[in-house]
């Protein structure tokens, strides 16, 4: 199929997914918000007759953007190793988290695998998931190690963590590794990985570099949909970028962003409240232990506006979950 014709079916069912959604907000938007992903089609039964013509794929994306719009405080929390299958199930059935970051193995400034092939049994568990990938970072008032030695690993192993590494280059071939890695793990196309920025006293040139590099790349391979992770202080700079990346790859929308800091953090709040009217998650609670069901476990504590941050069902642009 020529990209002309693609283009044209494509933006007649974006249309129609919209239309339909607003035409199903009022009435089923409140099922939708406490129905699980999997069951959305069968809530929508009920709904217009304008649902009828559309496919399954179509009717889950109306439920999950109606859901998205209408919905917007789901507790998640991160940990930096993999706390345990029996750990996992204890927290699904006992705490208050819908989600959990979710580690890509081998990632560069990310050294542990813990997480990795464990998609499928937190899916089944029913966590929803937020894709992290930990890329470079210029570590701002920590002591860099040997550079001599990191290039070393680089060129053995083709991953290293070094603040020298904060280029352009280097966030083209992360993208790649990115995409690449997200797809071992079983995670279907369309799913948001988030570019973990960690804190920077400014934000440099080079990081925006090489985020920029790294986000152009994810976007132009297609399979996946970039978001970042960064400190509230950086937040709005690269956002701009991002912004100005997602408009450039021809697509009008919100690029996912999940803020770390700011003040008055609450379970109840909303992403936005971090003081950042782009975020849709919002990180405000770091370095604690908690204990649900007898398991005690070190987390970050996290607010998202959907259940399952990374999820291809929950994209703001029909486009990406419908495809051609």
């Amino acid at each position: 199929m020529t990209t002309s014709r693609r283009a044209s079916r494509r933006k007649s069912r974006n249309a129609l997914v919209l239309a339909v959604a607003a035409v199903t907000a009022a009435a089923v938007a409140p099922q939708v918000a406490q129905t699980r992903l999997a069951d959305v089609p069968s809530t929508l039964a009920g709904a217009p007759a304008a649902v009828a013509d559309l496919g399954a794929e179509a009717v889950t994306q109306v439920a999950t953007t109606v859901t998205a719009a209408t919905t917007g405080s789901f507790l998640g929390f991160d940990t930096h190793s993999y706390p345990g299958d029996r750990a996992m199930r204890r927290w699904k059935d006992a705490s208050p988290y819908a989600w959990v970051g979710y580690y890509l193995p081998a990632a560069p400034c990310h050294a542990s695998t813990s997480w990795a092939g464990r998609r499928e049994t937190l899916d089944e568990m029913g966590w929803g998931m937020a894709v992290i990938y930990v890329g470079q970072q210029t570590w701002d008032g920590v002591a860099a190690p040997s550079v001599s030695h990191a290039r070393r690993q680089l060129a053995a192993e083709g991953r290293a963590c070094h603040k020298s590494f904060v280029t352009a280059e280097r966030g083209n071939a992360e993208a790649e590794d990115a995409v690449a890695t997200t797809e071992a793990e079983g995670f279907a196309r369309g799913t948001v990985i988030f570019l973990d920025v960690e804190y920077m006293d400014r934000t440099h040139q080079r990081m925006v570099d090489y985020a920029r590099a790294w986000v152009r790349e994810v976007l132009a391979d297609g399979r996946y949909r970039p978001g970042v992770y960064v400190h509230t202080r950086n937040a709005e700079t690269l956002y701009a970028m991002v912004r100005d990346e997602y408009a450039a790859a021809g697509l009008d929308e919100e690029p996912p962003f999940w803020v770390a800091g700011g003040e008055r953090f609450a379970p109840s709040k909303k992403p936005q409240q971090v003081g950042h009217a782009f975020a849709s998650l919002w990180q405000g609670v770091l370095d604690v232990h908690q204990t649900w069901g007898g398991v005690r476990l070190p987390i970050d504590v996290n607010v998202a506006a959907v259940p399952s941050p990374s999820s291809h069902a929950y994209a703001l642009s029909p486009a990406f979950a419908l495809g051609d």
